[in-house]
């Protein structure tokens, strides 16, 4: 057998393997993983033990055991996203990638890997991919987002209200979201139930996730070729039309942008404003003796239960300093909302009721805050005073200890949101929502046609059927 060359044998020796202690640096020895029982399990307590030995920001580890710093404090969150010239979002700038210590079926691939939209860039292309995203959405007509929603809110409830009970996360939540936003975007409505499970997973970063991507990605460049032929007044044919000259890719993208984020973030507002009308007693009391409109109720939550607890999406461009780290040039950063929205220089009593205050951190914050937030309020307000409308009596199935969350490093959402009520009738009205029989069998047809074609990614067969979270994008200010 021929010995490799000198420096090939050596460069091998000095390169230790991803997820190798060799790469976890002094000042991430130690440092608690952002993954596994531990941060699945209690998030928020392991954010706060974090804080109470680190301060404002500590060292973590991401899958892989990649090191990161996870910012927890509400000023330093800010500093970060309102600093690009230090804190870039280019992830090509991350290290731990340009280094090769990123494997290939690292979950945090279809999140942290670089691409032509707004969410990866600074600067002068930042505002021109913006620009066209602001410009399409200032063209929704957000009075017929509301008449749709509800409709949509009414068909949901007319499959169910007959049995006088439901798990609001699955049969609701998970649903009203992605049947805006797949109107919103010009697709067929049949298009959500398959995105809704792609999109779940991906944001999880179980073992699909990767796939989940790819399925997303192929349905989106098949949307926009359509949109090509057969253009509407929808999201994807004002992109396309946009002054900007947006490519197909650079459309694409974005379309993914909007619908990953609306997804997780509204579904999971719409549900955890739901547990807490139905579970907290002084909003139960604060809504029936109209003290607490259902918007501030929603922008309570957004303090309390934010949509994405985390968001991965910061570089370091140079070595500098935040709270007295030292952080090095090509560190990742993850900004912590959940933990940013408790912190005491902010909120010093969290039981005070925050009526009317926006400067949360759901949204994150800087030039990078959610430009549809508008949108997503307006499907999460509709929807649940659509619900409570047709179920006034609505109330918990279960003790509210005995409700569930699952956790992944972005999110956390319920499980499932059982309810009880008294069964009524539908009405005696077109479930398809005012289509006719031969349109629904259409965009049943035209989504089978679209799902099938050869070289297509399928769903992942393997994967969980439980959709939980989508409601970030759309809730304006």
């Amino acid at each position: 057998m021929t010995n490799p060359p000198e420096h090939a044998r050596t460069d091998s020796l000095a390169t230790p393997p991803p997820g190798c202690p060799a790469h976890i640096g002094a000042s991430h020895a130690g440092a608690s993983r952002l993954y596994g029982p531990e941060a699945e399990s209690d998030p928020y307590g392991l954010y706060e033990r974090l804080r109470a030995k680190h301060g404002p920001v500590a060292p973590v580890l991401l899958s892989g055991d990649l090191p990161a710093w996870l910012v927890l404090g509400y000023r330093e969150i800010l500093d970060v996203t309102r600093t690009p010239s230090r804190f870039s979002r280019d992830a090509r700038l991350w290290t731990e990638m340009r280094e090769g210590r990123v494997s290939m079926d690292n979950p945090l691939l279809p999140i942290v890997t670089w691409q032509p939209m707004m969410s990866f860039v600074d600067g002068e292309q930042h505002e021109r991919w913006r620009g066209a995203v602001n410009d399409s959405i200032a063209r929704f007509d957000k009075r017929g987002i509301r008449r749709h929603v509800t409709q949509c809110a009414n068909q949901l409830v007319d499959r169910f209200c007959a049995t006088g009970s439901a798990d609001l996360v699955h049969q609701f939540a998970e649903h009203l979201p992605m049947m805006a936003m797949t109107q919103l975007l010009g697709m067929p409505e049949a298009y959500s139930p398959q995105l809704v499970n792609a999109a779940r997973d991906m944001l999880r970063g179980t073992e699909t996730a990767i796939a989940s991507n790819e399925f997303v990605q192929e349905t989106l460049r098949r949307l926009v070729a359509r949109k090509h032929a057969q253009p509407g007044a929808d999201f994807t044919s004002w992109l396309l039309e946009h002054p900007v000259g947006l490519t197909d890719e650079e459309v694409q993208q974005h379309l993914r942008l909007v619908l990953i984020a609306a997804f997780e973030t509204t579904a999971n507002l719409i549900a955890n404003t739901l547990k807490m009308v139905l579970t907290d007693v002084r909003f139960r009391a604060s809504l029936a003796g109209g003290h607490m409109t259902l918007p501030d109720a929603v922008e309570q939550v957004l303090w309390d239960e934010p949509p994405f607890v985390t968001v991965l999406g910061r570089w370091a461009t140079q070595d500098t300093e935040l709270a007295g780290k030292q952080i090095k040039e090509g560190d990742a950063l993850v900004l912590g909302l959940a933990s940013g929205n408790v912190d005491s220089v902010v909120r010093p009593n969290l039981d005070a009721p925050i009526h009317g205050n926006r400067a949360h951190l759901a949204f994150s914050g800087g030039a990078h805050e959610c430009p549809g937030q508008d949108v997503g309020r307006a499907i999460a307000g509709t929807g649940i005073d659509a619900l409570l409308l047709r179920l006034p009596d609505l109330a918990l199935a279960v003790e509210e200890s005995g409700l569930r969350y699952r956790s992944s490093l972005l999110s956390r959402h319920l499980v499932e949101l059982p309810v009880k009520f008294t069964a009524q009738q539908p009405p005696d009205t077109d479930l398809t929502g005012g289509q006719s029989p031969a349109a629904a069998s259409a965009d049943v047809d035209q989504v089978a046609s679209d799902l099938s074609q050869p070289g297509q990614a399928q769903r992942p067969a393997s994967r969980t059927s439980w959709w939980a979270s989508f409601r970030n994008w759309f809730r304006g200010r």
